[in-house]
């Protein structure tokens, strides 16, 4: 499979994520407070390289992805590069500034339910939602009760591995999966012709 390939398979498994979300914040209620950042202000976000395949692509057909190698390599912070607070001094409220690129664990956050030590579902969102929408919380963890349809995040890193195990089975602090995916689309297209786009100039 190619690197394109991979990436095509990649945003089709978020295509269909994307769409099991909306039909679960339908029937739940759950939703995201409008300009909170407070998630991805965290310093210990993991990740595969492979979620961040489809992002380190686009820069690469950008041409940003040395660039931007570069940017990671030399960033002290452990946060995600690509989370744009809103102040120095209100780093809780920003936004991404790749959404559309984000990767798998950006997605599931919230809306998504991880497996506890004894093996049930339990819901995996900030505490906010469960503390301000209780409601909304509650009947989400009903739904898990009822085996409804609610994303579950080790479905989702199973679908990935299929798509390339050695990519998709590491979970490293953020940047640095993002960092291996860029590694990932340099590399491979360090002895090959990037793919003409149709309809381009």
């Amino acid at each position: 499979m190619t690197i394109k390939q991979k990436v095509l398979a990649v945003e089709k498994l978020f295509k269909g994520l994307d769409d099991e979300i909306t039909e679960f914040r339908k029937e739940s209620g759950i939703y995201c407070f409008t300009g909170c950042g407070k998630c991805c202000n965290k310093p210990d976000i993991e990740a595969s390289p492979l979620e961040f395949l489809p992002l380190a692509y686009h820069w690469f057909s950008q041409g940003r992805a040395e660039a931007m190698y570069l940017k990671l390599e030399t960033n002290s912070s452990l946060n995600c590069l690509v989370y744009q607070p809103l102040s120095v001094n209100d780093k809780n409220h920003g936004h991404c500034s790749e959404y559309e690129h984000r990767g798998l664990i950006c997605r599931l956050f919230g809306y998504g339910a991880g497996k506890d030590k004894y093996g049930q579902l339990r819901m995996v969102t900030c505490k906010l939602i469960k503390e301000q929408q209780v409601d909304n919380y509650e009947k989400a963890v009903e739904m898990l009760k009822s085996k409804s349809t609610v994303p579950v995040f080790a479905d989702y890193y199973q679908k990935l591995m299929q798509i390339d195990f050695r990519l998709a089975k590491d979970m490293l602090p953020i940047n640095e999966a993002i960092q291996a995916a860029l590694e990932a689309v340099m590399q491979y297209y360090s002895y090959r012709p990037f793919p003409v786009v149709k309809g381009a100039a």
